[in-house]
């Protein structure tokens, strides 16, 4: 990096050159944590609407927290608003049909994401992992929560899941905005209305910088996977890792391995007993011998499952979205990362990545090549079909 350049300026500057995307100045960033802050805050967004909502998940699954977000969009959709949706035909699989009936029957256009029944054999395996939110073209909400019960609540024990979303005005909400239409385009639907989209000029809402990071259902590299192991190359103090599935690639685990060789303090915070995917978390700790012996520090969340997707590095730079730090999503998925370069943002996130460790157990680098025969087998197994989970 050029030497004049320091601050959050060297990462935005790297990260631009690197990704070929540029950062917008003018957002307003906020940090939304648990179910308790970030489902009113959508459904008020939704509530408010007067022009357009559009709305992209993967996961959809049954409950009341799904009836009322169905609720929500089929009202607005009646009161004259141009209401659009995607689910990924796989992970909103088990959604209520008779949910969708009512959107549609309101108004809303609905859309499927790739049905497995009639995707290309091929396409199949690659999902719309991304969750996106966009009302009147003015605020945008992403990150990792899904619309199921099981993200109701503040984590306060099993039933309440931990995640972190972002509620964001200004620039880039275009950049999230285009996420959406990425996958919009590809049900066959027509990318705007000139009588409904107005594209404004994005005001000035806060101070942050952000950059909206796409990465493609599709087989090979992706800009999410430039992403994260730029992140981990530019960091010299410390990179902080939030994920709820952990299996990367061999590459990204290396770079991990070597970020903490180097002298970066590295934590990643996982999953615990509460763990949703089991079998995952088999496959993430086929991999905890190679970073515990490099200095990695793993910890394991206590209270909940942990589904949140956050890193941040150095305390200046901070990426929040749907990626998990598995191979699925840095090489195969739809996914959608929004990069903050703003202290005070990170400061937030980093405030809650304490709260999270003191309610976690870390791994023990001198007991863990003492578990059991039968884990270790378990680990292996798991780990050779985890490359694709």
């Amino acid at each position: 990096m050029p030497q004049n350049v320091a601050g959050p300026a060297r990462y935005r500057r790297a990260l631009e050159a690197l990704l070929g995307v540029p950062a917008t100045e003018g957002n307003a960033v906020d940090v939304l944590r648990n179910g308790d802050r970030i489902f009113p805050a959508m459904f008020e967004a939704v509530e408010a609407a007067t022009s357009t909502v559009d709305f992209l998940t993967f996961v959809y699954w049954q409950g009341s927290i799904g009836r009322e977000m169905a609720e929500l969009l089929a009202g607005r959709a009646k009161g004259g608003v141009r209401v659009r949706v995607i689910l990924d035909a796989l992970g909103a699989f088990s959604m209520d049909r008779s949910l969708v009936d009512r959107m549609v029957a309101a108004g809303a256009q609905v859309e499927w994401f790739r049905p497995v029944n009639k995707a290309r054999f091929w396409d199949a395996n690659h999902r719309s992992h991304r969750k996106v939110l966009i009302c009147d073209e003015d605020v945008a909400f992403t990150g990792g929560i899904g619309i199921a019960d099981e993200w109701r609540g503040d984590a306060r024990g099993p039933g309440e899941w931990r995640d972190t979303h972002f509620r964001i005005r200004g620039p880039a909400v275009d950049g999230l905005r285009a996420a959406f239409v990425q996958n919009w385009a590809e049900t066959g639907r027509p990318l705007f209305d000139h009588e409904v989209d107005r594209f404004p000029v994005q005001p000035v809402a806060g101070a942050t910088v952000a950059q909206v990071v796409r990465g493609a259902a599709q087989t090979g590299w992706s800009d999410v996977a430039t992403l994260i192991r730029s992140l981990l190359a530019l960091a010299e103090e410390r990179v902080r890792i939030t994920t709820a599935y952990f299996v990367p690639d061999d590459a990204t685990c290396r770079a991990l391995a070597d970020t903490a060789r180097r002298g970066v303090e590295v934590d990643v915070l996982l999953p615990g007993p509460h763990v949703d995917k089991r079998y995952t978390q088999l496959a993430s700790q086929a991999q905890y011998d190679l970073l515990l012996n490099a200095g990695v520090r793993l910890w394991s969340y206590q209270v909940s499952m942990l589904h949140a997707k956050v890193i941040t590095v150095d305390g200046t730079v901070a990426s929040v979205g749907s990626a998990n730090f598995t191979s699925r999503s840095l090489l195969l998925d739809d996914e959608v990362n929004v990069v903050v370069f703003d202290p005070a943002v990170v400061r937030l996130l980093d405030d809650d990545f304490e709260a999270d460790l003191a309610v976690s157990k870390p791994v023990d680098p001198h007991a863990w090549p003492d578990r059991s025969l039968t884990q270790k087998a378990l680990e292996v197994v798991a780990g050779l079909g985890g490359r694709h989970m």
